[in-house]
């Protein structure tokens, strides 16, 4: 097994005022040449946008862009003609494909919005643009995995064109799980959103995220409660 161990505070750093955004890979003003993708997993960006504040409408092309609220409300426009809310809960995703124009705000004046801003590189390019959110069942990951993301239309969670899968776990002190990857040659990152746990060797905690290669399963055992989340991707860009 080979492992990539990038502690919480190893991140880029970029505050604007309204934004905070923590960028576990290279993104934007942050460039660090041994940072810039996990496989095809090119951006996770752990981002708290003010009261009010967000992204304007502006261009994607090509990516397959996921949305995952930790709190508060997030407000999304599309040129596709979509206009909803995500919240807690809930989990989006976006095939930019030959182009597509989205804006994100927070929907609330009087607190944060925070959530993870995930980038994956499609193995189809120039696809029909296409927009899905959902609302999971917290309760169905409480000490096992719960499926969010796949290859798969018909599988639990949100789709992408890419063989990756995402999971959600909620792991109470002292239990342990085994991930089994889906797919020969895949990587694992493993970024621990609360709490701490034990991934194979390695003592991770709020935030760290942790590269997984090289092998067909991992433990991940909790030492204190913990919220975590496995996304499985492509080395292979």
């Amino acid at each position: 097994m080979q492992t990539i161990l990038h502690k919480a505070a190893t991140r880029g750093d970029a505050n604007h005022g309204w934004l905070h955004s923590k960028h576990s890979f290279s993104f934007a003003n942050y460039y660090n040449p041994e940072r810039m993708n996990f496989g095809v997993l090119r951006v996770l960006n752990d981002d708290q946008v003010s009261g009010g504040m967000g992204f304007g409408t502006h261009p994607h092309q090509n990516m397959e862009i996921i949305s995952i609220p930790l709190s508060g409300d997030l407000e999304h426009k599309d040129s596709m003609g979509n206009t909803t809310v995500i919240k807690e809960g809930d989990i989006q995703v976006m095939s930019a494909g030959t182009g597509v124009q989205h804006s994100e705000y927070n929907k609330n004046k009087d607190e944060e919005v925070k959530f993870l801003q995930i980038w994956v590189i499609p193995n189809k390019q120039n696809v029909a643009p296409r927009y899905d959110q959902i609302t999971l069942n917290k309760a169905d990951r409480k000490n096992k995995l719960q499926q969010v993301l796949s290859p798969n239309k018909e599988d639990e969670g949100v789709w992408v064109y890419q063989d990756a899968w995402f999971n959600l776990t909620e792991l109470e002190a002292g239990k342990e799980l085994e991930y089994t990857f889906n797919m020969e040659g895949n990587g694992l990152y493993v970024f621990v959103l609360e709490g701490s746990i034990t991934a194979g060797d390695h003592v991770l905690e709020r935030r760290d995220g942790l590269g997984v290669l090289n092998t067909d399963s991992i433990k991940l055992k909790a030492s204190e409660d913990a919220s975590v989340l496995l996304m499985e991707v492509p080395m292979q860009l």
